[in-house]
């Protein structure tokens, strides 16, 4: 078994290593509580953060990076092409402004956020430019089904790297992760809590108890071990720092395959297939 601390990385396709823990920035819309959020977690030792063109706060986490002392070299930044801005062209000038608001020379990961049909593949090759002209580290997408991923290996010349995807344990996407592990495409799990469902399962309180830790440190530590990248969420500079408290506890087989037990297929998000690309509320 790995010894996993908060420095771990995994070695992506084409040799960038990347944090397997970092923090998640959807829904951070106070300016200064997104910072100082931000701030705590890279002073806890969190190098990896996630967000989007979609979160409207790239500004903030530009502002936190600057503000937390670390060097920029040393934090792994993703952001995400958002659906309105889909196409070669579009996803390139999307790009653009997200750089932009980061205020950065460069982005360590950028994703196509969801697989809009007739624009993906576009989106994707718009991805592959920039990582050519060394814009970004590395190439990956978001919520990608197999399906969605065979249809860019069928033209892309550099795979996608990284797919993000909703992952918990009352969704563990085994297939899925089974299918990108073969294509050496690393899974970052967004919600890895399941919006907090999952923490008051019985199984995993029982679980918690006996390793007296929290049910989010064990669904943590469960995704580590699953070989899942995570980017838990909180604003909340206890709770950022608790969910960092992982690293000196293992969880046995057993209670591994009793957490893998509790999937039910339940999201808590869309189904990469039905997205509602038409609904006012995810266009901008």
């Amino acid at each position: 078994m790995e010894m996993f601390t908060i420095d771990s990385t995994k070695t992506l396709v084409n040799g960038v290593d990347m944090p397997r823990f970092g923090l998640g920035v959807y829904k951070m819309t106070d300016k200064d509580e997104a910072i100082e959020a931000m701030v705590t977690a890279l002073q806890a030792g969190y190098r990896a953060i996630d967000t989007a063109s979609f979160y409207d706060n790239e500004v903030e986490v530009g502002e936190a990076v600057r503000q937390s002392g670390v060097a920029r070299d040393n934090i792994f930044i993703t952001s995400k092409v958002w659906n309105n801005d889909q196409g070669y062209d579009e996803a390139l000038r999307a790009f653009e402004v997200s750089l932009k608001n980061l205020n950065m020379d460069y982005m360590d990961l950028y994703l196509t956020h969801w697989p809009k049909p007739d624009t993906y593949k576009d989106t994707y090759r718009a991805i592959e430019r920039l990582y050519d002209e060394k814009l970004i580290r590395a190439t990956g997408v978001s919520n990608h089904e197999a399906h969605n991923l065979e249809a860019l290996f069928a033209q892309a010349n550099v795979q996608p790297m990284v797919n993000q995807i909703e992952c918990h344990p009352y969704l563990s996407q085994k297939a899925l992760q089974q299918f990108c592990a073969e294509h050496q495409i690393a899974v970052t799990a967004w919600s890895p809590l399941g919006r907090g469902r999952a923490l008051q399962d019985p199984t995993i309180l029982n679980i918690a108890a006996r390793y007296n830790k929290s049910a989010a440190q064990i669904v943590i530590r469960w995704h580590l071990q699953n070989d899942t990248l995570i980017i838990p969420k909180s604003v909340t500079p206890s709770r950022i720092r608790a969910n960092a408290e992982v690293f000196d506890f293992e969880l046995t087989k057993e209670d591994m395959a009793l957490m893998d037990s509790l999937n039910k297929d339940e999201r808590t998000g869309n189904h990469p297939d039905l997205f509602p690309y038409d609904d006012p509320k995810y266009n901008r």
